[in-house]
């Protein structure tokens, strides 16, 4: 199975000259006959806003709006795609991944975990991430900030993922190597699509990244490159769990005494 990342550098509040970004990015990626394809966080719309009114300005329903739309056709040739979007909804607005798949919106994954600003545009998600199935196997969704919580990849290899696709605009300068923790206390793979570029003096760090479950990184961008990295892959292989003869990453767990981890406070 073939999986990519892609990396772009999306204009604020531009949603045309995104769009025209994206399907550079979904040609690239057709063109390398992928299967699986992870896109960056808020590629619709850009990330630094300055109001709430901006980000509205820059939102969309899923699955009815223009990056929707595009992403449904991209994925209706037995294809995989999630990207992150700024989601609109009669209530609120959320930094949100969709998950696109043969031709229909298959899950909406609403960031749990909002990173500085973000928490006075958006509202966090109130539901655990998703796994999806496809072509016989397992994805996770997860999105940026995630990262910094072990316990959202623990919950994804929990419920049998063993792919996590993760849509970010990273900016602190560890967070790709965090990933690569998470491949490995979880033996599974992970596929980080960053975006690059600066925005009202913010800047990304690019470097998205795929790693195996052992947590080598197997396909990787440049901190300023924009375009796809892919590798072919083996998801079954995240299902051997043993780390040594006798140990067991899920089985020697020791939950009875991790309770103080679902305590608040």
């Amino acid at each position: 199975m073939r999986l990519a990342i892609a990396q772009m550098e999306p204009m604020l509040l531009d949603l045309d000259e995104n769009l025209s970004r994206l399907k550079e990015l979904l040609h690239q990626a057709e063109d390398n006959r992928v299967d699986v394809l992870v896109l960056p966080e808020l590629c619709n719309s850009g990330y630094v806003f300055e109001s709430l009114e901006e980000a509205r300005s820059a939102a969309e329903e899923i699955p009815l709006g223009r990056f929707s739309d595009l992403l449904i056709s991209w994925s209706n040739h037995e294809r995989l795609v999630v990207a992150g979007i700024c989601e609109s909804t009669p209530q609120r607005l959320y930094n949100s991944a969709a998950v696109f798949s043969q031709g229909e919106h298959i899950a909406t994954y609403r960031k749990i975990h909002l990173f500085l600003n973000e928490k006075d545009w958006f509202k966090p998600g109130t539901e655990e991430p998703p796994v999806v199935e496809f072509k016989g196997a397992r994805f996770g969704v997860m999105v940026c900030f995630d990262w910094a919580f072990p316990e959202i990849a623990r919950v994804l290899t929990l419920k049998g993922a063993q792919v996590i696709l993760h849509p970010a605009n990273l900016v602190l300068p560890y967070c790709q190597d965090a990933m690569i923790t998470r491949s490995v206390e979880n033996s599974v793979f992970t596929a980080t699509a960053n975006r690059t570029g600066t925005e009202r003096g913010v800047e990304f760090s690019g470097n998205s990244q795929i790693t195996n479950t052992n947590g080598k990184i197997l396909a990787t961008l440049d901190r300023g490159r924009t375009g796809i990295a892919f590798v072919d892959i083996q998801p079954q292989d995240a299902d051997n769990k043993m780390i040594t003869v006798r140990n067991h990453i899920i089985d020697d767990r020791r939950p009875e005494l991790y309770t103080r981890l679902v305590k608040s406070g």
